[in-house]
C-alpha cells in the first residue's frame, strides 16, 4: 500500500501554506488568496509557484530556498498527525500490510517530517522528489516516477497495490502505474477533484478507509464512502 504524506497521513497546519506566503514575501510578491496557496500543497512546489501572479523561472529558486529555511525552521514542528492515522497503520502492519510513502515531498525533509511525528517505523520503504529538484517535467509526470519507485521497492503487484491520497496527482500517478486510487476528503483537493481524476472510492475518515480496504468494494470501483 502506497500513501502520499501531505493531507493524507500529517496535516500540515499551515506550516507548508505559511512559509509559501512568507517566502512570496520576502521575494515582493503579493498573497495570492487562500485558496491558491491550498492548491499548492500536493504537487511540486516548482510547478505550482509557476502558476501564481508575478512569478518567473529566474524568481523561483529563490521563493523555493526561502520557503524551505522557514519549512525546516517552523513546518515541521507545526504539522500534526491525522487522528485515526496511527490505528489504521497499526492495523495495516498487523495484517501483514507492506507500506511505503509516495509524497511530491523532496525525500530528506519526508524522512524528517515521519520521523519527528513517529511514523516512519510503519513505513518499509519512503520516496520523494530530489533534494535539487526546482523545476522541469508537469507534476503528473514528477508523481508518476515517484509511485513507480515505491512500487517497485515494495515488492508488490498492480493487482495488490493501492494507492492513497488526498490529490489529483496521487490518483493519476498511480493510474499511470497500472494502480487503483483511493482519495481522501480531509486533505487539499478541490471539490469532485478526485471523483474527476478516476478515484476508484472517497472516504472521509481513516476509520473508512481501514473498512474499504478489508472489503471488496474497491474491486466494483462504486464506493464513495460517507461523511463521518
Amino acid at each position: 500500500m502506497l500513501f502520499d504524506l501531505d493531507g493524507t497521513l500529517v496535516d500540515p497546519a499551515g506550516g507548508i501554506t505559511g512559509g509559501i506566503l512568507l517566502a512570496l514575501q520576502l521575494n515582493g510578491l503579493e498573497h495570492p488568496g487562500d485558496e491558491a496557496l491550498n492548491l499548492l500543497v500536493g504537487p511540486p512546489l516548482a510547478i505550482g509557484l509557476l502558476t501564481l501572479p508575478g512569478m518567473t523561472e529566474e524568481l523561483l529558486p529563490r521563493v523555493i530556498a526561502d520557503y524551505r529555511a522557514e519549512y525546516e525552521t517552523h513546518g515541521l514542528d507545526a504539522s500534526r498527525v491525522y487522528s485515526g492515522i496511527p490505528a489504521l497503520l497499526d492495523d495495516l502492519r498487523e495484517a501483514g500490510c507492506r507500506l511505503a510513502v509516495a509524497t511530491s515531498k523532496p525525500e530528506p525533509l519526508a524522512r524528517r517530517l515521519l520521523a519527528a511525528k513517529g511514523l516512519d517505523v510503519y513505513f518499509d520503504s519512503i520516496h520523494g522528489s530530489a533534494p535539487e529538484e526546482i523545476s522541469g517535467s508537469p507534476a503528473t509526470a514528477g508523481k508518476t516516477r515517484i509511485v513507480a519507485a515505491a512500487l517497485q521497492a515494495s515488492g508488490g503487484g498492480t493487482e495488490n497495490t493501492v494507492m492513497v491520497g488526498d490529490r489529483l496527482y496521487d490518483v493519476e500517478g498511480a493510474r499511470n502505474n497500472g494502480l487503483k486510487a483511493i482519495g481522501v476528503s480531509w486533505g487539499f483537493a478541490a471539490a469532485g477533484e478526485l471523483e474527476a481524476a478516476g478515484a476508484v472510492a472517497v472516504v472521509h475518515s481513516p476509520k473508512e478507509l481501514g473498512h474499504l480496504l478489508d472489503s471488496a468494494a474497491i474491486d466494483a470501483g462504486t464506493h464513495r464512502g460517507a461523511s463521518a
